[in-house]
């Protein structure tokens, strides 16, 4: 019995040991299966649902070609070039053009926007004297418009910085596809998902160097990665990843993991942006859709696959082009390209598109579009649900304004002060937002001066002084107001005393002369006259939101507002006293292409048609004979502007604005520590302001009289009635009801005699 008990205790303790393993193995193959489910129900559950946040892409405005239209053929090249176009001799395809001896050929590519469509067509434009002389179809038939696809100029993206533009299973190029195969997974139409050639590869060589050195992921592998994963080069990880794209190849076809794959994808870095996708890709990096790239570039995005950092093409050419052209040895190994082809490929440059593909090109644009469309829709809707939001940004006004700002900043030379500043452009009778420039540093995305700078704004308020007068029904520009010193008593104790720029006194001045050489005891006598409620009210009226404290300093512009808030102002005005809310956008389309919002042009008339009338040929008068005569001699001889200067205390401000019948330009000068700048409006701003009109602009301001509204000529000095030939002779508005006499000499001579010497061509000096 003893003997048979030693024999039986060592079986005893191993098939107890046996048992308990298998206990274990059985536990541990319960979990991997429960584990392996949960990761497979993680896969395919989100990938059910809606599979991308898709932030609202944003678009400017298309630009419309038209005959008559102030457009050389230079700067329709610069259009085409930011849209994409690239020029080809034999126009094969949309989005290319040629150009000739006075003429452009394009092919224009199509678009639609909720019913708003433009065919792709083949168009022939003649250019004479900086405009459109002709504008012919294919068959030489004249075409009474052509508009060119709207350029994307960014996405309202969240703050985890994703974007992308989905591209539709029909969208993808098959060389494309055969391409990604080819160099990233041979094996992506036969395996499950996992590769155990390639495993099997990388093991051996992971084993032999010690350490991870290559991978072995599929398609589907680093689809699952950037979806749900992340890049962290761990055993687990992989694990993971191999159960989740098993999952998902039981699930889904290649045809809709291919389709995700190109759609998820990252392919590089924008700022604060991430571009995910071929379809993003393909606009930032060379400013097309993906369906037109050529053989090198598709083979550039094949190539950033592999490390969008390492290969990223901008920082590191090189290495993006021996990357590009092992891609373009591929293709020809694999049939999908001709050795020819492949040749011709290569010799190729990288062929980039310029910066204006990124985000922060136009991102003070982009934050008023944000702005505007909050009051209308939920954060997570503009984030998340594919929004397309059509804008009314001029690409060439944004280009010009910017250049404008950054080069006339630079020209200054003010290098005793960090000089920084704002542009706004808007469309008068529209109130259509074409530009802003929000600094210097066009690309910066932090603060937005434009929006947001909110400072003095000195004489830029005389207007409103001076149309409240007009309305007042007491007041001409014929009229006649003492410059002289004044004291304005403010309380029991205290007083101001106001004093003119040149520190001197003018005496009985017209209105016209006071306004356009801004004198400020003028300005202040004729304000206190009218009444500070009175004013307050008129820039009410003209779209200033809040009322503004009632002091008598605020005559001479102590009163902050921001650039975007003058443009307000003074749009009332440029569009004869209709006040149009200024807007960056014009309509918004859902994800299926629906049109959700379309925001039409309101307007509503703030002031009398004939008092802004009176006052907006005295702002030409600021260009003739006042405080933009000199910025005036930058323009042409022959256009006709008007504007105003203005100057905050001690010169840290300086601000224009000034227009033509098509655009209103603000521009603002000044410090972000509110140091003095050492610029009045007049030696800073409005040169700003004239280098970006001289870009854009080739119409004048003209605008007709209204109804009961007369004209008379008036010595521009003294006010007097004087005849028209005579050297300091001008002409204003003035009600039909008020009588004014008729000098028929100089220096103001009514009587019978001067009226026969000006029968005979006599004029008393």
């Amino acid at each position: 019995m003893a003997r048979r008990s030693r024999t039986r205790a060592p079986r005893t303790r191993l098939s107890r040991f046996r048992g308990l393993a298998l206990r274990l193995l059985g536990a541990g193959f319960m979990l991997a299966i429960a584990y392996g489910g949960y990761l497979a129900w993680t896969a395919t559950s989100e990938f059910e649902g809606r599979r991308w946040d898709i932030p609202a892409q944003v678009y400017a405005a298309p630009l419309e070609l038209y005959v008559g239209r102030a457009l050389s053929a230079e700067l329709l090249v610069g259009e085409l070039r930011r849209l994409g176009y690239r020029e080809d001799p034999r126009l094969v395809g949309p989005g290319t053009y040629r150009v000739g001896l006075g003429r452009i050929e394009l092919a224009t590519r199509g678009f639609s926007f909720a019913g708003d469509s433009e065919p792709e067509q083949l168009v022939s434009i003649a250019f004479v004297g900086g405009r459109i002389a002709a504008l012919r179809d294919s068959a030489g038939r004249p075409t009474p418009i052509v508009r060119l696809n709207p350029l994307l100029i960014g996405s309202l993206f969240p703050s985890h910085g994703e974007d992308r533009i989905i591209v539709a299973p029909d969208e993808i190029p098959p060389l494309l596809s055969e391409t990604l195969k080819a160099v990233e997974d041979r094996r992506f139409d036969s395996h499950f998902g996992v590769d155990p050639i390639a495993v099997a590869r990388a093991i051996f060589v992971n084993v032999s160097a010690g350490e991870i050195r290559e991978g072995a992921s599929t398609l589907t592998q680093q689809l699952v990665r950037s979806y749900f994963l992340t890049n962290e080069v761990a055993w687990g990880r992989k694990l993971r990843e191999a159960f989740m794209a098993v999952a998902l190849e039981l699930r889904y076809s290649k045809s809709e993991l291919l389709h995700a794959y190109v759609n998820e994808i990252y392919l590089g870095q924008d700022g604060g942006r991430a571009i995910h996708g071929f379809g993003l890709a393909s606009q930032f990096y060379f400013g097309k859709p993906l369906g037109e790239l050529e053989l090198h570039e598709l083979a550039l995005l094949v190539a950033i696959v592999r490390g969008p950092t390492y290969y990223e093409p901008r920082r590191h050419a090189d290495r993006a082009l021996e990357r590009r052209n092992f891609v373009l040895q591929r293709m020809a190994d694999e049939g999908l390209a001709s050795n020819d082809e492949v040749q011709k490929a290569a010799e190729q440059r990288l062929g980039l598109a310029d910066d204006s593909r990124r985000s922060t090109t136009h991102s003070a644009f982009l934050t008023l579009v944000r702005r505007q469309l909050s009051a209308d829709y939920a954060r997570e809707d503009l984030e998340r649900t594919g929004l397309v939001v059509l804008t009314t940004l001029d690409p060439a006004v944004q280009a010009a304004a910017e250049r404008a700002l950054s080069e006339g900043i630079e020209a200054l030379g003010k290098e005793d002060v960090e000089l920084e500043g704002a542009v706004v452009v808007t469309s008068p009778h529209t109130g259509e937002v074409k530009a802003i420039v929000g600094g210097r540093n066009a690309r910066y995305e932090g603060f937005n001066r434009a929006l947001d700078a909110r400072r003095q704004i000195g004489s830029l308020i005389k207007p409103a002084v001076y149309l409240t007068a007009l309305e007042s029904g007491r007041y001409s520009l014929a009229s006649v107001i003492d410059d002289a010193p004044i004291v304005v008593e403010l309380d029991r104790r205290n007083t101001w005393t106001p004093s003119n720029f040149d520190d001197q006194a003018h005496g009985l001045v017209p209105l016209v002369r006071a306004l356009a050489e801004s004198y400020n005891l003028a300005t202040v006598r004729l304000g206190l006259d009218v009444g500070l409620e009175q004013i307050a009210a008129t820039l009410q009226r003209l779209g200033l939101e809040q009322k503004p404290t009632l002091y008598p300093s605020m005559l001479l512009g102590a009163l902050a507002l921001t650039p975007i808030e003058v443009a307000q102002v003074y749009n009332t005005l440029a569009n004869g006293g209709f006040r149009v809310p200024l807007r960056a956008v014009r309509s918004v389309v859902g994800e299926d292409g629906e049109l959700l919002q379309r925001y039409e042009l309101e307007i509503e008339q703030a002031a009398d048609p004939g008092a802004v009338y009176a006052l907006n040929q005295a702002l030409v008068q600021v260009m003739e004979r006042g405080t933009g005569r000199t910025v005036r001699r930058l323009l042409p001889a022959d256009i006709v502007v008007a504007g105003k200067t203005g100057t905050s205390d001690d010169l840290r401000d300086s601000w224009f604005a000034g227009f033509t019948n098509e655009n209103l330009i603000v521009a603002w000068l000044g410090a972000d520590d509110n140091r003095p700048i050492g610029l009045t409006g007049s030696t800073g701003a409005a040169r700003i302001w004239a280098r970006v009109l001289s870009a854009i602009e080739a119409n004048s301001y003209a605008a007709p009289a209204p109804d009961g509204v007369d004209e008379t000529w008036i010595d521009y000095v003294t006010g007097a009635p004087t005849a028209a030939r005579c050297p300091d002779a001008v002409a204003v508005p003035v009600p039909e009801t008020d009588y004014y006499p008729r000098a028929f000499g100089c220096q103001g001579q009514t009587g019978i005699g001067a009226r026969i010497r000006s029968w005979f061509g006599g004029d008393d000096q």
